[in-house]
């Protein structure tokens, strides 16, 4: 069903009174204890590990990356380390792997990432595999920022199965049940003779440690793509939305050709990969900079992110 979204009605001191008296009642909770809360953290992170022994890590190109070994370790949010089974770069150079893994409900977190980030520098390793059920937007943001050469970031995405009971997933090394997406590789903003501004999106890049390649995804996989035009880094607001399969549009198109409500130009800009133009926020004083946010769904329903700052320029 997508992503959710939560909003608050922000308060007004001058407002009308309300009608409703008296404090509201204590809510009940389940307090777990301690011990069942660490336990039930304890069992994910051991699953996941355990699969990933068995399954090891897709990307792109039906390429899978096996474990020569992948070992629990207590390292801050470093949950596993271990070594490519398959050489790493073309070859057979040894790379050390930390995997950090994201909870059991719920997004994982920029601040997660962070922390393990800090702490693979320190540890000297090669590569980070964030695992997890999902990424949110600043988590996606901080992976992309925080790259590099030498030390290189992996999101995983784990596949719903895994939450099942173990009698119920048999897991076998031929399961794609970590597979690996990217952030969108975008062009732009670009100003426009106009003042306004466009954003175009060219396919999504996945690094592969087994070759030691960058492996790209062509813009025509692209199941929809999404823009912010002022992006807060905290909430994705869909600004425009753009879905490149133009069989879809073409098989609606035949549906309302009858009815006179077909707009080949409105069509054709909807299933684009270059933006609708757009202006500089108003809020924002002349020199300032702002941000938009491109996120990119691919045909699998992963969601990938890309952030880009955008300084205010002389018109072209």
């Amino acid at each position: 069903a997508g992503p959710f979204t939560m909003e608050g009605v922000i308060a007004v001191e001058d407002g009308p009174e309300t009608p409703i008296g008296g404090a509201p009642d204590a809510l009940e909770v389940f307090d777990a204890p301690g011990d069942i809360v660490l336990a039930n953290a304890e069992a994910h992170l051991a699953k996941v590990i355990r699969y990933m022994r068995i399954a090891g890590v897709n990307f792109p190109g039906n390429r899978a990356l096996k474990f020569e070994r992948l070992d629990a370790i207590t390292r801050s949010l470093i949950h596993a380390e271990g070594e490519w089974a398959n050489g790493a770069n073309g070859g057979d150079e040894d790379r050390r792997v930390a995997v950090s893994i994201g909870p059991a409900g719920g997004n994982l977190s920029a601040y997660q990432v962070e922390e393990a980030i800090r702490d693979a520098n320190r540890a000297g390793y090669d590569d980070v595999v964030f695992a997890a059920f999902g990424f949110d937007a600043a988590a996606q943001e901080a992976i992309e920022e925080a790259s590099h050469p030498k030390l290189r970031f992996h999101m995983a995405l784990i596949r719903a199965d895994v939450k099942m009971d173990d009698d119920l997933l048999k897991a076998k090394p031929t399961d794609q049940l970590f597979t690996v997406f990217s952030a969108p590789r975008v062009k732009g903003p670009e100003q426009q003779e106009d003042g306004q501004y466009v954003v175009e999106v060219e396919g999504m890049d996945v690094y592969d440690p087994g070759t030691g390649s960058i492996s790209p995804t062509n813009s025509d996989e692209i199941a929809a793509w999404f823009l912010d035009t002022d992006y807060d880094g905290r909430t994705f607001c869909v600004c425009q939305a753009f879905f490149p399969d133009r069989s879809k549009w073409e098989r609606l198109a035949r549906v309302l050709g009858e009815s006179g409500a077909v707009e080949p130009d409105a069509f054709d800009a909807l299933s684009g990969l270059t933006s609708l133009p757009f202006a500089r926020p108003s809020r924002l004083t002349e020199g300032d900079a702002w941000r938009v946010a491109v996120k990119v769904i691919d045909p699998r329903g992963n969601e990938g992110l890309r952030v880009r700052a955008v300084a205010e320029t002389e018109k072209a």
